[in-house]
């Protein structure tokens, strides 16, 4: 994984104040956390912490919420407040003394996570160390898998803290089954397109994710969840993490654009690819990227990984998702009235999980007149609904080799 230069050279300025802190730590025999750092998005997201000497820290995991408890001797902090601000999977940060001769910082976290890396380094321009970790959305599944690991090792009766004991910190996790995860593009202060005739593209994705998610429903065998299921704002990472949380084996964007050529119809399945096949496919995730942006949401990079096995998910996932995208082209064709060159890539941020197969299915234009009537008729989505369940649920036989039934 690469480094984040900018967390290690610190400016020169800050320099002697440092030195100074040091030299008043060493003296009082307390280790100091001197700065706290935090950087990436809803999937991945790197803490870096400074100390004026190398710390020996343990760590435990803890739900209700999520949390990851790191311990170390006793500390003085001297953390700038607007650094632990919520950001990426970290919605909380606390820390302080919890004995006479120890210190604890919580991270609490948006969903269940896995520490994917912690280490504690020397610092190469700089008197002291920092400690790093990186932390990854995972699956409630996983996440459950390592309490259970961690309390095997560490006894069912010991005390995390006041009321967290690790013996009544496991959920039980049911068997896994083939998981639909329908995402209704937009939402609250992100109203996504707007028809001449003032319909909302977050209205028509959520009237027609319900659709599918009631035809999906009565077939057994089948679980369907939703990023969403009334008016609220999701970022595009949040989106994702969601899917992965609940091991989604299919993660469907449903979205209703409009484009500057009125005459241009019709129904789109889009896949990510980082070349756009096209202009309008790559106008269009442009477009879609933004939503975060409309919030006043500042996007972030996260942290780039260089993984074989991880490149070699995604390969398999992005087959995957090819394969899906060709299933639902098929099961509209004659059916549903579709653009030309139905199968479409781009690059949009919300098809970017590397573990879950995912589409972006565009219902029509809502600036074009026959397609607001259409996205707007319940028939016609009802319609629309019952074709893409056929290619669902063709897909699951492929992932699963089990036909899924009606109930």
């Amino acid at each position: 994984m690469k480094i984040f230069s900018r967390f290690w050279h610190l400016p020169a300025a800050f320099l002697p104040f440092l030195l100074a802190l040091t030299v008043v730590a060493q003296a009082s025999g307390t280790l100091s956390a001197l700065t706290f750092r935090m950087a990436g998005d809803e999937l991945r997201t790197r803490i870096v912490v400074m100390f004026d000497r190398e710390p020996e820290l343990s760590t435990l995991l803890l739900q209700h919420p999520h949390r990851l408890v790191i311990d170390l001797p006793k500390a003085s902090f001297g953390f700038d407040k607007k650094s632990l601000e919520p950001r990426g999977l970290v919605t909380h940060v606390r820390y302080g003394l919890i004995g006479e001769d120890r210190s604890r910082m919580i991270l609490a976290l948006r969903g269940p996570f896995k520490v994917e890396g912690l280490r504690v380094l020397k610092n190469e321009n700089a008197p002291g160390y920092r400690m790093v970790a990186d932390m990854v959305a995972t699956s409630d599944r996983e996440f459950a898998e390592a309490i259970k690991a961690q309390n095997a090792s560490t006894g069912s009766t010991q005390a995390a803290s006041k009321g967290d004991r690790l013996g009544k910190n496991e959920d039980p996790v049911p068997p896994h089954v083939f998981t639909v995860m329908i995402d209704p593009g937009h939402g609250g202060i992100d109203a996504g397109a707007e028809s001449r005739s003032g319909i909302k593209e977050k209205d028509v994705t959520l009237a027609f994710a319900r659709d599918l998610r009631d035809v999906l429903s009565r077939n057994t065998g089948m679980r369907v969840l939703m990023t969403r299921d009334d008016d609220t704002f999701l970022r595009l990472g949040e989106r994702v993490r969601i899917a992965r949380q609940h091991e989604a084996d299919l993660f469907i964007s449903i979205h209703a654009d409009t484009i500057n050529l009125h005459n241009v119809r019709g129904a789109t399945v889009y896949t990510i690819s980082d070349k756009a096949s096209d202009s309008v496919a790559r106008a269009m995730a442009e477009r879609e990227n933004k939503s975060d942006a409309i919030a006043g949401v500042v996007q972030e990079e996260p942290p780039e990984v260089t993984d074989i096995l991880l490149d070699l998910t995604r390969r398999e996932t992005h087959a995957f998702s090819l394969n899906f995208a060709s299933k639902v082209v098929h099961a509209l064709q004659g059916e549903v009235n579709l653009i030309n060159n139905p199968h479409r890539s781009a690059g949009f941020q919300v098809l970017r999980a590397p573990d879950v197969p995912s589409v972006l299915v565009e219902m029509g234009y809502l600036s074009n007149r026959e397609d607001e009537k259409l996205i707007t008729d319940p028939a016609w989505r009802a319609r629309l609904a019952g074709r893409l369940a056929e290619a669902i649920k063709s897909f699951a036989v492929l992932k699963t080799g089990h036909v899924a039934t009606k109930g």
